[in-house]
């Protein structure tokens, strides 16, 4: 037990100093942290790890997946549904149906079946992967949004494929129309129950006097919760997870404090963290137990054979995203569309951006080792080794050049007529003068006689004429250096503060309990600053 504490321990250090070193050389994590686990995984004398498929999609998928739902745009996510929902369901059954016939061809004592049960196992874009990869990739916001909502519902789509195979390969049978009819049962139900019991925590935060602490605590319950439930029927735990967590997300404002966002926003950005980087460097560091599994297989057919399907994949998925774009085209004579006219440079970075990840892994090691008559399952090993090429090789080869390519295709963000730095002087603007007005008009006989209002009434008009002057040395292209200048002013002063602070809190006269509130109240103040130009760097 003791043991067990440690190696994970020790794991949790490792992924900290490699993401640092991710940060140095300017490289997504994800890579890096792949790269990390198989330099661990080739090191003598270190104990072997060995995923388990159930602590994935139990422990660790359904959080992932809701704070990746908690984040996404429903704004953007409802403009682009169709593309989202082509590629989530459609592409998936296509992609599964391509790597199926071409498995077959390719490799020996391969069955049709196998084939779509690789095809479901390996189908679908990482939801993980492709967030944090393309954080440090700059493309259009169109993209981002597409290929955010893409792998948050593929998964359900890829899952239901690889458990119909299964039962393909299990029982010799397959019945196109009940695996139809089956598919949307588990979709719509997985939405149902998700939005049930998103419904039931929404009207917990919305009307019970919970605090800050057992907000953040339901709001870790309540994946958990979506996904079991909906896996217990046999529903698509993935889509209950991805509705309930947009459903919540869309209706935050109104059911958490301030306090509560603040404290859940700080909370899941450090456990998403820990999450995100133990499920990569498990990738890397299950390669010794992936190739043990091979047996008499010859490596070098299977590493043949698995970068014969990479290859396949990724054709697979640019000709997908190409033809889509053809087909937008057309389709757009007849009914209306977000964009016409998408071109070919933003296809070609979707199709590019199409790297797999632990999901895929996870599947593969869930495939029982006997089939119900005692046999061996056929072909599980090379299954399994099949899978991980493919992630290495659309992780780490197309992760490592999509920047190459996006700088290439130069695609431009024609969503946003105006800049993303003007839209947030504009908003900031309109915020500072409608507060003024609203003082000016409701409390005007309150001003002289109240002090702290008549300072609030300074502070806003203060904000206005520093916006204002904001506005002018934008629209005059000012240097980098002028709000590096600014902010290190900025942060002298704060640090300044901070030094006072501490002097009062070495005398015995006032409470450190106050003196902590300050100094809260100046992080505050620093990070505001910072977002104030976070556009305009």
């Amino acid at each position: 037990m003791h043991e067990s504490i440690i190696l994970y321990l020790s794991l949790v250090v490792v992924i900290m100093f490699l993401v640092m070193l991710a940060q140095r050389i300017k490289i997504a994590y994800p890579i890096v942290l792949v790269l990390g686990g198989l330099v661990l995984s080739l090191i003598p004398g270190l104990p072997s790890v060995e995923i388990d498929p159930q602590l994935i999609f139990l422990i660790f998928l359904p959080p992932l997946l809701y704070e990746a739902a908690w984040q996404t745009s429903w704004k953007d996510f409802w403009k682009w549904r169709r593309v989202i929902g082509s590629f989530a369901f459609i592409i998936v059954i296509f992609t599964s149906c391509v790597i199926a016939y071409v498995s077959q061809a390719v490799i020996p004592g391969f069955t049709l079946a196998l084939g779509f049960l690789l095809g479901g196992i390996i189908s679908p874009p990482d939801a993980v992967a492709t967030s944090s990869i393309l954080q440090n990739v700059k493309v259009p916001k169109r993209l981002i949004t597409i290929a955010e909502g893409e792998s948050l519902l593929n998964d359900a789509s890829s899952l239901i494929v690889f458990r119909f195979a299964l039962v393909a390969v299990a029982s010799g049978s397959f019945v196109l129309t009940d695996a139809i009819g089956s598919f949307f049962l588990v979709i719509g139900m997985g939405f149902a129950i998700g939005l049930g019991i998103a419904l039931i925590f929404y009207a917990i935060l919305r009307w019970l006097p919970t605090t800050p602490s057992i907000d953040t605590i339901l709001t870790f319950v309540a994946p958990y919760a979506m996904y079991i439930a909906a896996e217990e029927f046999h529903f698509s735990g993935v889509i209950a997870v991805v509705t309930g967590g947009l459903f919540l997300s869309r209706n935050q404002h109104s059911i958490l404090s301030h306090l509560s966002r603040i404290q859940g926003i700080n909370v899941w950005s450090t456990v998403g963290f820990v999450l995100n980087g133990i499920v990569f460097m498990l990738i890397g560091l299950e390669l010794p137990v992936i190739i043990q599994g091979l047996g008499d297989a010859s490596l070098g057919q299977a590493i043949k054979y698995g970068l014969i399907i990479s290859a396949v994949v990724i054709i697979t998925r640019i000709a997908s995203t190409v033809g889509a774009s053809i087909f937008t085209v057309f389709i757009s004579r007849f009914i209306k569309t977000a964009d016409s006219s998408p071109g070919y440079r933003m296809p070609i970075i979707f199709g590019w951006a199409g790297m797999r990840g632990v999901v895929s892994l996870a599947s593969a090691l869930s495939i029982p080792l006997l089939l119900d008559n005692g046999q061996p399952f056929p072909q599980r090993n090379m299954i399994l080794f099949i899978t991980f090429v493919v992630i290495l090789v659309t992780l780490v080869f197309q992760g490592l050049t999509l920047p190459a390519v996006a700088r290439w295709m130069q695609a431009e963000d024609r969503d946003y007529e105006i800049p993303a730095q003007e839209q947030d002087v504009i908003i900031r603007r309109k915020l500072a003068k409608a507060s003024l007005d609203l003082i000016n008009e409701k409390y005007a006989d309150e001003i002289d006689s109240h002090e702290l209002l008549r300072g609030l009434k300074f502070k806003l008009e203060s904000d206005l004429g520093f916006l204002d002057h904001v506005k002018e040395f934008e629209e005059a292209k000012a240097s980098h250096a002028y709000i590096t200048r600014y902010q290190d002013i900025n942060k002298d002063l704060l640090a300044h503060k901070r030094q006072i602070l501490h002097e009062f809190n070495k005398k015995e006269t006032y409470e450190e309990e106050i003196i902590r509130q300050h100094l809260a109240q100046i992080d505050l103040e620093e990070e505001k600053v910072r977002q104030q130009f976070l556009h305009l760097e």
